[in-house]
């Protein structure tokens, strides 16, 4: 209720879209588009107030974004972020761009392009939602990612295996961190942000 009514009806119709698109172009799974709004845009919200509240640039990319989640639901909350959803799949693209479009989100940059084509340290901060493992991700971003650059991974509660299985000359490079834990509505199931910072 507090995100009042101009942001609800900005992702009612961004889940309109999310739902209506699905069939074409596979952007969530089939199985969980009955709960869509609990499992994909409550975990947006709730991560993004997490990762917005950390977040001290005025720029986020959205690795891998596809979907828009949780691009299209940051761009929403905070208008003064200026966030790019980046996605190798042009299909993807296109449909970021209707929804962009569609919803009248201007703060949102739609690109098609592979991580590995990123300039080098272009990302001061990033956030992946379902993008790769924690240390597939650092090591894709290595480059691309300037120093202090902040790197924000949506979670279950297994990230602290994935923290363990970063390789060690990587730990050289990102200095992991527990920023925020969640719970959806009506589900016991704990999430969590984890942080990794560039160090050098």
């Amino acid at each position: 209720p507090e995100l009042g009514e101009e942001i609800h009806q900005k992702l009612h119709a961004y889940f309109i879209e999310l739902i209506h698109f699905n069939g074409r172009i596979n952007l969530i799974s089939p199985r969980t588009e009955a709960e869509a709004d609990r499992i994909h845009i409550a975990d947006s919200i709730m991560a993004a107030r997490i990762i917005l509240d950390a977040a001290h640039t005025t720029e986020i990319f959205d690795i891998g974004s596809g979907n828009g989640l949780p691009g299209i639901v940051m761009a929403v909350l905070d208008p003064s972020k200026q966030i790019v959803l980046l996605d190798k799949d042009a299909r993807k693209v296109e449909f970021l761009k209707h929804v962009a479009s569609r919803i009248g989100v201007d703060n949102v940059h739609p690109v098609q392009k592979r991580v590995e084509e990123l300039p080098e340290g272009v990302v001061q901060c990033a956030v992946s939602r379902g993008f790769a493992s924690i240390s597939k991700a650092i090591l894709t971003m290595r480059k691309s990612c300037g120093l202090d650059a902040k790197y924000f991974h949506m979670k279950s509660d297994s990230w602290v295996r994935e923290v363990a299985q970063i390789p060690s000359q990587a730990c050289a490079f990102w200095e992991p961190a527990l920023v925020g834990e969640y719970k959806l509505p009506d589900s016991d199931a704990s999430f969590s942000v984890v942080l990794t910072k560039k160090i050098q």
